[in-house]
């Protein structure tokens, strides 16, 4: 089946993303959010980053706003009826996916494929919640998502050959290279990454070395672009906790245990760029390490 038209839940930073990659692919868009607002921003963000594209020669003008008339608001669920295929953006709760895909199912024409943008959760469980398993799957898009060129595919256990396919043929359609993932916990990209930056906390919780220390460290004794903590507050640490829980519960390993630092930053809702605070301080001029 061809995918002409998809439905996007959640227009924060990973979404309003999808949405603006689709659009600029010339997928028609509808996007979602719990409030009228969350909508407005994310349009906004969309065409903040398409005239950025634009600016910098990467898209033409005509391309910024025959994208932005490709994407519409979507207040209601019901807003997506006619789409075929929803894409799940939302926080990465299992609990919070579960209640949006049983309120969206009813509102999808029976063969209509849904989607989950979950990193690191269960595409099999998440399906079964559903009245439609074999017509769902995991598309995990990076972060930031006009940027990132690498999409995970993950089939859950009841995915169908022609959902497959037909979500193969869009994410190639966007202009994204596939890497196709078993559906075991935190699939490739965070099985690997999350436990890197967890040890790096560890590394920071255990007073081997401070937070500029540790960053300025992996950046130039490994030659990667951000220090795993500064990646960490990128993400967001109520997002690495979420992961790691998912490893430590799924894999039943301790390695996977999240660092003790980690669990008391998120407590104390210091989330990283989100929240102004983090293992970096970013309310001022320039972030501050905070230990």
């Amino acid at each position: 089946m061809d995918i002409n038209k998809i439905g996007v839940i959640g227009a924060g930073q990973m979404g309003n993303g999808i949405a603006h990659v689709a659009a600029l692919a010339g997928v028609d868009v509808m996007l979602h959010d719990l409030s009228e607002d969350r909508i407005k921003s994310g349009l906004a963000t969309i065409n903040g980053n398409l005239s950025r594209q634009a600016s910098k020669g990467l898209i033409t003008e005509e391309q910024r706003q025959t994208a932005l008339m490709r994407i519409n608001a979507a207040p209601k669920l019901s807003d997506f009826g006619d789409c075929d295929m929803v894409i799940e953006a939302a926080t990465e709760n299992e609990q919070v996916k579960i209640k949006i895909f049983q309120a969206v199912c009813p509102m999808l024409k029976p063969d209509a494929i849904l989607a989950s943008n979950t990193s690191s959760i269960s595409i099999t469980r998440l399906a079964s919640t559903t009245d439609r398993p074999e017509r769902f799957i995991g598309i995990h898009f990076m972060n930031p998502v006009p940027i990132m060129q690498l999409v995970e595919l993950i089939r859950g256990i009841a995915t169908g050959d022609e959902t497959f396919e037909a979500s193969r043929a869009l994410v190639a359609r966007l202009g994204k290279t596939i890497a196709v993932a078993e559906d075991f916990p935190a699939f490739i990209v965070n099985r690997i990454l999350l436990p890197m930056i967890n040890e790096a906390i560890y590394t920071l919780y255990e007073g081997v070395g401070s937070v500029e220390a540790i960053d300025t460290a992996m950046k130039l004794g490994a030659n990667h672009p951000m220090g795993p903590l500064q990646l960490a507050d990128f993400i967001g640490l109520d997002t690495c906790l979420s992961v790691m829980q998912v490893l430590h519960d799924g894999l039943a390993d301790s390695k996977y245990r999240p660092c003790p630092l980690l669990v008391k930053y998120v407590e104390a809702g210091w989330l990283g760029r989100k929240s102004q605070r983090g293992f970096y301080d970013y309310r001022g001029e320039r972030p501050i390490p905070t230990r």
